[in-house]
């Protein structure tokens, strides 16, 4: 695992407890918040309801230009990993560090590549399973000819590597960044790390957007029909 985790041994496993508690976290307040938004909702909305709305808003319109009218029902898929990934990614921004453990620190859940993997693989899942209603045997299957075998074997070598640059580009963004924001911090404590800690806020922001728009995109290829 990686240096700095909070690592517990079940048996033959290591499990980095520190990203575990982390994510459970983060989920709780994505959870919470959603119960407040959604408890009581008015005709004319409160300032809270009307920020939550032009998020929705953009989801919406980001669904129907890149997948079209069938867009909106992926929305949930879409706007939860948006919404995961952006809160994940800003608890590394916290100074976590304050709480101290008898091993490592509590690190966001993105600096595990668990984590980021089990999110690829959910995104793997779902396109390949839409794609399937969508197209049926023609989603994998190109015709018995050459051409068409290559084209299914390029298929398969796509839906490897999707996954695996999804997991390693939002795991390696957030883990070099804290690397970066913990040595300034050993270094100097006191307004050097700013600069850097800012940064990590924007690009917290910019790997949860690319990750929800390759999202997007994987699901517009598999579902929009190829024309002859």
């Amino acid at each position: 695992m990686e240096a700095g985790h909070w690592v517990i041994s079940i048996g033959k496993c290591a499990i980095n407890a520190d990203t575990v508690i982390t994510m459970w976290v983060a989920m709780s307040v994505l959870l919470i918040f959603s119960f407040i938004v959604t408890r009581k909702l008015e005709f004319v909305p409160t300032k809270i309801q009307a920020l939550c709305e032009s998020i929705m808003s953009f989801f919406w319109n980001l669904t129907d230009n890149m997948i079209g009218k069938e867009g909106r029902k992926h929305i949930p898929l879409v706007a939860s990993l948006f919404l995961f990934i952006i809160t994940a990614n800003l608890m590394g921004q916290i100074p976590m560090r304050i709480i101290h453990l008898k091993s490592g620190e509590l690190a966001s859940p993105t600096n595990d590549i668990n984590v980021t993997a089990a999110l690829a693989i959910i995104v793997l899942i779902y396109y390949v399973t839409v794609g399937i209603f969508k197209k049926g045997i023609h989603f994998f299957y190109h015709g018995l000819s050459f051409p068409g075998i290559i084209m299914f074997l390029l298929d398969l070598l796509d839906m490897i590597t999707r996954p695996f640059s999804l997991a390693l580009r939002l795991f390696c963004n957030i883990f070099v960044g804290e690397v970066l924001v913990g040595v300034l911090l050993g270094i100097c404590a006191y307004f050097v790390p700013v600069p850097m800690m800012l940064f990590e806020v924007f690009v917290a922001f910019v790997q949860a957007l690319v990750f929800m728009m390759l999202t997007i995109a994987y699901i517009s290829m598999a579902v929009t029909e190829e024309e002859v």
